[in-house]
């Protein structure tokens, strides 16, 4: 069964390159030769020193013949490895990096807080709770709220119809929903989300055609 890859990312949470973050949508080269996909600055660091790769089956470290190795979770990678939930990659004890799946079940309040704060929005879908920025948001969203969301969130970056949304939110109730109640719950739902983050809109409205979610890092 093909797993679902999509928004997996690689933060670093160290070294030189601290702070810097990968969305892993295809094989990643990690080294010091400047061809690399992720270059860290340093001798210890071989030229092509480890691999990322990204396929239908889960997400996996490669060491590519190092000399000073590639550790996962302290131990050192000598065969491909699946990548799980919070694994910790270390690359020649100079650079560690912290790996994210889109079916996480680690919380972000759960991560320490110089890596929560980098993320925009996230949400889980069992719990129903949201993220902004490593902060839950609190009281949780209400029921149309997070269902509008999600919709979106699922699809980020596309343009949404208007009739599709109301569609998901109210299902078989949608032919009685008037453009204002709708206007009304995506109004509801951007407050609360600019609660934790008034800067930024999450949700762009795309005149004449629809509404489109944006979740970058800013």
């Amino acid at each position: 069964m093909k797993e679902n890859t999509e928004d997996a990312v690689l933060i670093a949470n160290s070294g030189s390159l601290n702070g810097q973050q990968w969305i892993i949508d295809k094989n990643l080269v990690i080294g010091r030769d400047a061809d690399c996909d992720i270059v860290i600055p340093d001798r210890q660091v071989s030229r092509h020193h480890a691999r990322i790769v990204y396929s239908g089956n889960g997400i996996l470290i490669e060491d590519l013949g190092s000399k000073n190795g590639t550790y996962l979770n302290n131990q050192i990678v000598t065969e491909p490895s699946k990548l799980i939930e919070a694994d910790e990659i270390t690359i020649a004890f100079t650079q560690t990096f912290l790996f994210l799946s889109t079916d996480a079940t680690l919380p972000l309040s759960d991560l320490p807080a110089e890596i929560s704060r980098m993320f925009t929005l996230r949400l889980d879908e069992g719990s129903r709770r949201v993220w902004i920025r490593g902060e839950e948001l609190d009281p949780p969203l209400s029921n149309q709220q997070f269902i509008l969301l999600q919709y979106l969130y699922d699809r980020t970056g596309e343009v949404v119809a208007r009739e599709e949304l109301i569609n998901a939110v109210w299902e078989e109730d949608s032919r009685w929903v008037t453009e204002q109640a709708f206007d009304a719950l995506v109004r509801r739902l951007r407050e609360r989300l600019n609660q934790l983050d008034p800067e930024y809109d999450y949700i762009v409205t795309v005149r004449g055609h629809g509404l489109r979610f944006q979740n970058e890092s800013h």
